[in-house]
């Protein structure tokens, strides 16, 4: 793989990575205030449904882990299996893959 490749490989699990920071606090720092508030599990997701605002939050969590840890699982089987080139990239793409069609079905649930 190129230099540039992995350059913006880098990047973009940087980027995830403190987009992923946010939104754990918000969602952490949300959850505790429902909770505290005496809002049961229902009813959280009571208020979640139909809301485009959450939609677009946690689609964004969703796209935003699908980038982060197949790239982040990239380097631990390459450093410690040795398992390098386009199979890796193909079964890591397919984990994102993966991770994007459940994590979207999860934040359908959520808002449907």
């Amino acid at each position: 793989m190129s230099a540039r490749t992995e350059a913006r490989l880098w990047l973009a699990q940087r980027v995830s990575a403190a987009l992923l920071a946010v939104l754990v606090l918000v969602h952490l720092a949300t959850i505790v205030h429902a909770v505290q508030g005496g809002l049961s599990a229902a009813e959280i997701l009571g208020r979640t449904r139909g809301s485009e605002l959450w939609l677009l939050f946690y689609g964004a969590f969703v796209v935003s882990a699908a980038i982060h840890a197949p790239i982040g699982m990239r380097n631990v089987l390459a450093e410690h299996l040795g398992w390098r080139g386009p199979s890796l990239d193909i079964a890591l793409l397919a984990l994102a893959g993966v991770l994007l069609a459940l994590g979207g079905r999860a934040v359908w649930g959520v808002y449907a």
